[in-house]
């Protein structure tokens, strides 16, 4: 009885397996996530492979700041110059600037008021007790941004140090200075980060998102597996696309960021072409298709529901419906594989068979909807709706229909 009692303590020999187990598992998936960050950065460009070229960057630009400090220079306390080097390697050069000039501004704060409370206090403990408090409240401060906390642990470091003297304060300002200009410059000319591949693989990730969902949407109309659980179920998946779009208004913003301050000569350094960057129209236009397949699903939930008045089609409607839907999901997933192409072709539309079949069936539901007229409202205003939703999104992925 013991044992039994020993096995089932938290505390226990099970217990200590099952955490054993758990803390195996994290560690496999975290060395399979790293095996496949891996191999995407060996086997071509991607996320993965720009975060390995800023982190060599960051580390090359450190390394350089130390050679021309303690090297060059001969300084015997090269420690300020890699430092800021390394953290100014950000992912844009307009960041970097940007970031340098707070950085700076802070550590040249930290250092004059590290050096004003030991000149007041004449003792380390007091300076420190005088400054540090005062730095970290100024810290906060928005125009420091994230760069505030080094005023205080620049104050930290020149207190702890002993050398507060007017000489010792601008040695190590310029330190800073130097860093500063290292890491800036390093970033700016060897492989200057511009984020374009952010944007097409969101866009084309929410284009095939959406057409993955009205796909299932259609396959469940079909199969006339269409009920309450369902319905929540593709309305929760619809909802998870604005989780896409605003991903795609981050890397859209990432990207503009990328182009200020490279100039066209610093873009040649760059591996990505501008003009491969889809038109911000295209991000409009796919957020408006999310709100219609939003819009389409949580009217599909509400006639599902048996405590709503509105009521679903016949069967034989929402098959043709689902064969409408089909072709518009086929449609999301084509201009999915247009945008990863990043040829920067204009949309090309439907083809004309796939648009003749559409039409068809465009006017069966027509059809179908002057028939359920004649049979309540709840049934026409249910059926109205979802074609008016499938007509918006037909307008929006052909060119043809939004021009006439």
């Amino acid at each position: 009885m013991t044992c039994v009692r020993e096995e089932a303590r938290p505390g226990g020999t099970a217990g200590r397996a099952a955490l054993v187990s758990r803390a195996a598992d994290a560690v496999r998936r975290d060395a399979l996530a790293v095996g496949r960050a891996a191999r995407a950065a060996w086997e071509g460009p991607g996320r993965e492979r720009d975060l390995v070229v800023q982190s060599l960057k960051a580390a090359a630009a450190a390394l350089l700041a130390w050679l021309v400090a303690r090297v060059w220079l001969g300084d015997p306390m090269a420690l300020m110059a890699p430092w800021v080097a390394l953290v100014l390697v950000q992912a844009t050069v307009y960041s970097s600037l940007v970031q340098a000039t707070r950085q700076f501004a802070a550590i040249c704060i930290g250092a004059l008021v590290a050096s004003g409370a030991q000149a007041v206090t004449g003792d380390t403990t007091g300076a420190l007790v005088l400054s540090v408090p005062v730095l970290m409240l100024l810290s906060n401060w928005p125009r420091f941004g994230d760069q505030g906390i080094y005023a205080a642990t620049t104050a930290v470091f020149t207190i702890a140090s002993g050398t507060v003297s007017a000489a010792a304060v601008g040695h190590r300002l310029g330190q800073a200075a130097l860093g500063a200009c290292i890491g800036v410059a390093v970033n700016a000319l060897v492989l200057p980060p511009i984020h374009l591949r952010d944007v097409r693989e969101n866009l084309a990730g929410l284009a095939r998102e959406s057409g993955d969902v009205l796909r299932d949407v259609a396959g469940d109309l079909r199969g006339n597996e269409w009920d309450a659980q369902t319905a929540a179920a593709r309305l929760g998946a619809s909802t998870r696309l604005q989780y896409r779009v605003e991903a795609l208004r981050s890397a859209r913003g990432w990207s503009k960021e990328s182009l200020r301050l490279t100039s066209g000569a610093l873009r040649a350094l760059h591996r990505a072409p501008t003009e491969a960057l889809p038109p911000e129209d295209e991000d409009e236009r796919f957020g408006r298709v999310t709100g219609h397949v939003t819009a389409l699903t949580r009217t599909l939930a509400v006639a599902a529901d048996e405590d709503r008045t509105p009521a679903p089609p016949d069967a034989a409607v929402l098959r043709c419906y689902a064969e409408l839907l089909e072709l518009l999901g086929d449609a999301c997933h084509a201009e999915a594989d247009r945008l990863l192409d990043g040829d920067g072709t204009p949309d090309p539309g439907l083809d004309g068979r796939t648009e003749a079949v559409m039409r068809e069936l465009h006017e069966r539901l027509q059809e179908g909807l002057r028939e359920q007229a004649g049979r309540g409202a709840a049934r026409t205003a249910v059926l109205g709706t979802l074609l008016l939703q499938a007509e918006n999104l037909w307008a929006e992925l052909d060119p043809d229909v939004r021009g006439r």
